[in-house]
């Protein structure tokens, strides 16, 4: 009797695979560690979790630090709701779940419990944007957009572990509400090779350039900094200005990159609407500077479900789509320096249709 190989078993690892790089250098649960680092030095420092301590590393805090967790359960509103409450008696909680959950689920706790008191909770969601393959219902494409209205909400967009590690203690420290987009898991590690120092409400100039400035934010910078590297190789001279803090936004930096006859591309994970891309468009209409903005940012619609690879290659996030989007708007010649135009654009190119 012949024996034949069991049937691999099917998986949805595809969907909810990390968008780093094949061999890209990774930390893991960078959020968990730092957060655990910052309790032993600090012990008014709590953390909560909905429900999803695991899957926002809010696990490594948990078993460090077991008489200083709450587990409040798949109940959003009291998560933020008893954050709040914990801050009114001055300990400093940092409450995790998912980013769809803490802004369409729990927005009006929030912005009334927690920032119109101005108190210092710390709220973490995780899988922002395009950082998973599970559709609409656990993308937060939209998150920027809700929370930039709030007032005294500070805004914080990472773009690696580094970025993650030097921003918690930061964020512990600033009096008033902050948001943190949770890079989870296996995260890369990036930032370590530049001269780089988190530091909260201020952009970072990675890169120099003549020709092109990336104005990015969060993952997003990753791709630029990888982009820049890329078309170096056809003689185009790239700028990367990391911009860490959606808000408060530093617009001096911003304005500073853009007063140039450069190119201005701005790159987010997250919608066209309402973030980074119009952040910096109004910046410089308000200051009544003539650039143009190329945004590339995820279009103004729910996005499909499916491997992270392929949505990120369909929505214009990929390293390739960057770097082609970049071409196409320096007119196919490489060593062109692109001249401003006296408007600002609006709205990103179609992505690209889907493939069976």
């Amino acid at each position: 009797m012949t024996s034949t190989a069991p049937k691999k078993r099917l998986t949805t690892s595809a969907m909810i695979a990390s968008f780093a790089d094949p061999g890209q250098r990774t930390t893991s649960a960078p959020f968990g560690h730092a957060l655990n680092r910052l309790a032993e030095q600090r012990p008014e420092i709590v953390g909560l979790s909905a429900d999803l301590a695991k899957y926002t590393d809010m696990h490594v805090f948990r078993d460090a630090h077991p008489d200083r967790f709450f587990q409040m359960g798949m109940a959003e509103q009291s998560l933020l709701g008893t954050a709040a409450g914990l801050a009114e008696v001055g300990l400093v909680p940092f409450a995790s779940t998912y980013s769809v959950f803490a802004t369409r689920r729990a927005y009006d706790f929030l912005c009334l419990d927690i920032a119109e008191p101005n108190l210092n909770v710390n709220v973490v969601g995780a899988l922002p944007g395009l950082t998973t393959g599970y559709g609409p219902s656990h993308q937060a494409t939209e998150d920027l957009a809700i929370l930039r209205g709030c007032p005294n909400l500070t805004i914080v967009d990472p773009c690696d572990s580094v970025d993650i590690e030097q921003a918690v203690p930061a964020l512990a420290d600033a009096p008033g509400p902050t948001y943190l987009r949770l890079l989870r898991g296996a995260v890369p590690t990036v930032l370590d090779e530049y001269d780089y120092r988190f530091e909260l409400g201020k952009a970072a100039e990675l890169r120099t350039g003549r020709d092109v400035v990336l104005i990015s934010t969060g993952l997003m910078t990753m791709r630029a900094l990888q982009a820049a590297a890329r078309l170096e190789a056809d003689s185009v001279d790239v700028a990367v200005l990391h911009v860490p803090t959606i808000k408060p936004l530093d617009t001096e930096a911003i304005l500073r990159a853009a007063r140039t006859d450069r190119l201005v591309v701005t790159l987010e994970n997250h919608t066209v609407v309402g973030g980074l891309a119009e952040s910096v468009a109004s910046t410089l209409a308000f200051a009544g500077v003539g650039t143009r903005v190329v945004p590339i940012a995820l279009p103004d619609e729910f996005l499909a479900a499916g491997a992270l690879p392929t949505l990120h290659d369909r929505y214009g996030l990929s390293t390739d789509a960057v770097v082609a989007r970049v071409r196409a708007e320096l007119g196919g010649d490489a060593g062109r320096r692109p001249q401003a135009s006296p408007h600002v654009a609006a709205a990103p190119a179609d992505p690209a249709p889907a493939t069976a």
